[in-house]
């Protein structure tokens, strides 16, 4: 099911809210920090494992932190880089309308159709129970796959804009999976923030 829209959404599905408000940040704004996130961040091209499988992410990432914990996930643990000053007025912005506080952030730039991100969850244990993830987006559009991990009829997909905020709650991380899908359409890069919040282990 398709939940494209330009208004703000505010979705209440089985073991799962999700908050979705497009043009969060206006299109100037949205220029210029995807300019300067773009030009400005030592992108890594890291190695993962999955069912066994080693190969190269299909994306590049950064880790930025303010408590100085890695992140792990796919065999791969990353270590954070201080967040520079564009990422904590970013940063502030979410933590205003989410009313959360965060501690820890995961960019992906996807550099074409070809780089995606699988099915997964954010359901590390370093994330707690129910964890909130903030996510913002800036450039391409790309489709927001998720479904339920046993209710087969609850997919959806949601087009995720340039300056959007979506916000995952509840119990999502346990009961959803979510994609970013490659496609063969010939499209421009998009960056991805999630932000979230490390809890010592």
């Amino acid at each position: 099911m398709d939940l494209f829209s330009q208004e703000k959404q505010h979705l209440f599905l089985p073991n799962a809210e999700l908050i979705y408000i497009p043009n969060f940040f206006n299109k100037q704004q949205s220029d210029g920090f995807f300019k300067t996130i773009n030009t400005q961040t030592d992108w890594q091209h890291n190695t993962i494992t999955v069912f066994g499988k080693t190969y190269k992410e299909p994306r590049l990432t950064a880790l930025f932190g303010s408590t100085g914990q890695p992140y792990g996930y796919s065999n791969l643990v990353i270590y954070p880089k201080s967040f520079t000053p564009v990422l904590q007025s970013i940063k502030k912005e979410v933590e205003k309308v989410s009313e959360a506080k965060f501690n820890t952030l995961l960019i992906n730039l996807y550099r074409n159709g070809n780089d995606s991100n699988g099915w997964h969850a954010d359901n590390e244990k370093e994330l707690g129970k129910n964890p909130i993830i903030a996510s913002v987006s800036f450039g391409q559009i790309r489709p927001f796959h998720f479904k339920h991990r046993t209710l087969k009829d609850h997919r959806y997909k949601l087009n995720l804009g340039h300056g959007s905020l979506l916000l995952m709650k509840g119990e999502m991380q346990h009961y959803w999976l979510h994609q970013i899908a490659k496609t063969k359409k010939n499209i421009e890069p998009r960056i991805n923030l999630t932000f979230r919040n490390l809890i010592p282990l």
